[in-house]
């Protein structure tokens, strides 16, 4: 038996190679709490607590992983957010902290009207549909995206967060698939939006383990997705629709003129947390 204190310790220590100490001090306390069934609080009140052989062997391995570069939430199968638990493989990008302020946005705009029809584009685990979905109780949620893969996924983690949503594959690159969506109050997207050139400065366990079809646009044409989808909203947002846009912070300055060119009005580049330009909402004319 070895004090779980010290094994703690040791686990952050193990993981300072591959990451910073805040991440990798968050890390073990999602390993002792999800595998261990230890708290940060057990951790500081019980300075006697100890933690067995076979305990210790599963740390050990857990650890070899993510020097590997895996995921923690790959390691355990799920990820948090916005309260509820996702299923994840690598089929589908990992939720991110950001994206829940951009689902706690759109709620806090909407959550008093009642019967908005929404889509989700790009939906992957299905992460921003499923948190509007126990938020707005009333709206109608439908989530597309090109992967098959991803929308098994969003499927199961709908039924498993008890939420209805209407998931449908389809390429919204492809002009010809827009007859088959319907009209919007609302058009949430978080798309690709990570340059070629930027991959050189990203962790192993995203470029590694999440997949590049969700992440990645070329750097000649880095508003891809922004474009065709904005495009699209002209023809299928409701008059005085909602337009939202998790965003890459380099181009927060583009995406307002691209917006206001087409028309849309009300246009806000939104801050994240850490204060990077991260989201993007625009007004469709009545």
């Amino acid at each position: 038996m070895t004090q779980a204190s010290n094994l703690f310790k040791n686990f952050v220590s193990d993981l300072s190679g591959l990451y910073d100490k805040n991440e990798a001090t968050s890390i073990a306390r999602i390993v002792f709490k999800e595998k261990l069934n230890i708290s940060r609080t057990n951790l500081a009140i019980d300075r006697s607590l100890e933690i067995n052989k076979n305990e210790q062997d599963k740390l050990a391995r857990i650890s070899k992983k993510l020097l590997q570069g895996i995921p923690i939430q790959h390691i355990l199968g799920f990820a948090d957010f916005y309260g509820l638990k996702f299923k994840v493989n690598k089929n589908v990008l990992i939720p991110r902290p950001e994206t829940e302020e951009l689902v706690q946005w759109i709620t806090n705009k909407n959550k008093k009207t009642v019967g908005l029809n929404v889509l989700d584009i790009g939906t992957g685990s299905g992460c921003i549909s499923i948190g509007l979905a126990k938020e707005m109780k009333s709206a109608e949620i439908t989530g597309v995206d090109v992967s098959d893969k991803a929308l098994r996924l969003a499927r199961i983690n709908a039924q498993s967060n008890d939420v209805k949503v209407h998931f449908k594959e389809l390429d919204i690159l492809e002009k010809g698939n827009w007859n088959k969506l319907a009209k919007f109050d609302i058009i949430v997207s978080n798309p690709p939006y990570v340059t070629e050139h930027e991959k050189e400065a990203m962790h192993i366990n995203v470029l590694n383990h999440d997949p590049h079809l969700a992440l990645f646009v070329p750097d000649n044409d880095p508003l891809m997705f922004y474009n065709k989808i904005s495009d699209m909203a002209l023809s299928h947002l409701l008059p005085a629709g909602q337009l939202y846009f998790e965003i890459n912070e380099a181009f927060g300055n583009e995406i307002k003129d691209m917006f206001e060119a087409k028309g849309y009005k009300d246009v806000v580049i939104r801050k994240d947390l850490n204060g990077k330009d991260r989201f993007a909402m625009a007004v469709l004319s009545s």
